[in-house]
């Protein structure tokens, strides 16, 4: 008679939060990643904390049901992981540049500098590129009725925030 053995419990830490599509569900997010990651005493907390901000008010604000965010630990990096039920993918290959554009400091009003209300406002549309410039690696994954948004990131600044000013 051959037994077998179940397969061992998995040793990668793993957070799962289901969200709503609410406007509170970003600042939700925030605070259990940031309590997730501190707990683990991870080096770029501040940073993984600004992806899952900007990945979760995406889903908030591009469809209509709740969303998923999965964190994941594995050798220091974190996997961000936001999943919607939206089959709509963004465009990752056309994302803006922030460096041409003016000033993006945030006000005490909340409204970014340069970004009045007048004709040709950006109204959104820099948040992976923000995520992409903290040096995570966005991956979309489409599945039938939605996608998941991956955002890699690793234990170390990228090496151009480690040189410092010139």
């Amino acid at each position: 008679m051959t037994t077998t053995a179940p397969p061992p419990a998995p040793t990668v830490p793993r957070q799962v939060v289901a969200l709503p599509c609410s406007p509170h569900s970003p600042a939700v997010a925030r605070r259990v990643t940031a309590r997730w990651l501190e707990a683990a005493d991870y080096a770029r907390t501040a940073d993984a904390v600004l992806i899952v901000s900007e990945l979760v008010t995406n889903a908030v604000r591009h469809t209509d049901g709740p969303c998923e965010l999965t964190l994941t630990a594995h050798h220091g990096t974190v996997d961000i992981a936001v999943t919607d039920h939206s089959e709509d993918l963004p465009d990752l290959p056309d994302l803006p540049d922030l460096s041409a554009l003016p000033d993006l400091r945030r006000t005490p009003g909340g409204v970014a500098a340069g970004a009045g209300g007048g004709r040709g406002a950006r109204q959104g549309g820099l948040g992976l590129e923000i995520v992409r410039r903290l040096g995570a690696a966005i991956t979309v994954v489409p599945r039938l009725g939605g996608k998941t948004v991956h955002a890699a990131l690793r234990p170390h600044a990228p090496e151009h925030e480690r040189r410092g000013p010139p």
